[in-house]
């Protein structure tokens, strides 16, 4: 089905007629994987997306990422800060009262790439819940972590974004749901901090998509999406994305929307999707 929209008028909050073009960025992590990392920058741009995401950039060196998205053409928009040991298990260490110091030294590390690949905003995973601690001394742990890193980032006039994640994928994830994420940022108050929103997992945790966005869009800084069942590409399960993508566009979100999904058969087929709702990259 070919949907009717790009360039659609929205209202702002002030009342001004603004234009909206919805920008995609292919995740990295996710898409093209049918090749090793340092190749799917090429496949991105030939696919023509502009603009890149991954999880993490710290096993790679500065100097060749920033080769890559120079020679590509490419803006990278975001990379999650240091996160533990993932192969392990780690999924964020912000809310982990043991590793405090581990996690401040990560945000030092995440400010000098996000400096070097002039990345404009970080994403901050809670991690899950911590076997002996309370969930008072976890999320104290989490409101002081998450201002230290604003503020270290407000230094450098970067954001920082708080992502909420489904149970179901992450069990025992400290941060499941939106509102959750709105009460951190009002602790921590700090004008840098923003929610990750992503659709799929609030799909799988909370549902009022829509609802959820025309509450939230002023605090709403980046948006990731996939369908739902099955993390495959919009298109393939339940989620009505082209209503999303129009009460978007109405709400006048001026982010970037990350594709981070599990592609379905292929990362080039997967993408279809994107002209079949009128859309292009």
């Amino acid at each position: 089905m070919l949907v009717e929209n790009k360039f659609k008028s929205a209202c702002s909050t002030n009342g001004r007629r603004v234009i909206v073009l919805l920008q995609f960025a292919a995740n990295l992590t996710m898409l093209f994987t049918e090749v090793p990392f340092m190749d799917r920058f090429s496949l991105a741009q030939k696919e023509g997306f502009r603009f890149v995401e991954y999880l993490f950039p710290y096993e790679y060196e500065l100097d060749r990422l920033k080769e890559e998205l120079s020679q590509n053409g490419l803006k990278q928009i975001l990379f999650n800060l240091p996160s533990g040991n993932w192969a392990a298990g780690d999924r964020g260490i912000a809310a982990d009262p043991a590793r405090i110091e581990e996690f401040r030294a990560g945000v030092s590390v995440g400010i000098e790439y996000a400096l070097g690949l002039g990345v404009n905003q970080v994403n901050c995973l809670a991690g899950k819940t911590v076997s002996g601690f309370s969930y008072e001394e976890q999320w104290s742990t989490l409101v002081e972590n998450v201002r230290y890193a604003a503020k270290a980032l407000d230094d450098k006039k970067l954001n920082l974004v708080i992502e909420p994640i489904n149970h179901f994928d992450i069990p025992g994830f400290f941060l499941n749901k939106t509102e959750q994420v709105v009460k951190l940022i009002d602790e921590v108050a700090m004008p840098n901090v923003f929610v990750q929103y992503d659709v799929y997992h609030a799909q799988r945790e909370e549902g009022e998509l829509t609802n959820t966005l025309r509450k939230h869009i002023n605090k709403i800084a980046h948006i990731q999406i996939a369908d739902n069942p099955g993390r495959h590409q919009p298109g393939t399960g339940e989620i009505n994305y082209p209503h999303i993508f129009d009460t978007l566009e109405r709400l006048g979100y001026q982010g970037y929307v990350g594709l981070e999904y599990i592609p379905q058969p292929g990362s080039t087929e997967s993408l279809k999707w994107i002209k079949e709702f009128g859309y292009t990259l």
